[in-house]
């Protein structure tokens, strides 16, 4: 999985399943842009990547979710739902503010 912190007043996690890093996903009116500018950061394995999520999510921060992995990671570490998952072309994404 890749992980980047974007800082400002609010940080902004990105975190994205490796594999996805780069594409473009479309459907209908939506859109899903996996650009490296925003997602790359560090390959993270699952334990680090939820050891960070757990740690910022008691911080205010904000999270951007993409792939079945990372996911699955959110879910486990229950910072978001279902509920909150929504697919473009079968990639499922997930946008958290805390």
């Amino acid at each position: 999985m890749q992980l980047k912190i974007h800082k400002t007043y609010r940080d902004v996690v990105s975190l994205c399943d490796s594999n996805l890093l780069g594409k473009k996903f479309e459907q209908k009116n939506s859109q899903l842009n996996l650009k490296e500018s925003f997602y790359k950061g560090e390959e993270v394995d699952e334990k680090k990547a939820k050891q960070i999520i757990q740690d910022l999510s008691n911080e205010d921060a904000t999270f951007n979710i993409v792939g079945e992995e990372s996911i699955q990671l959110a879910l486990e570490c229950q910072i978001i739902s279902e509920q909150g998952i929504k697919k473009i072309q079968d990639i499922p994404f997930a946008l958290v503010l805390m």
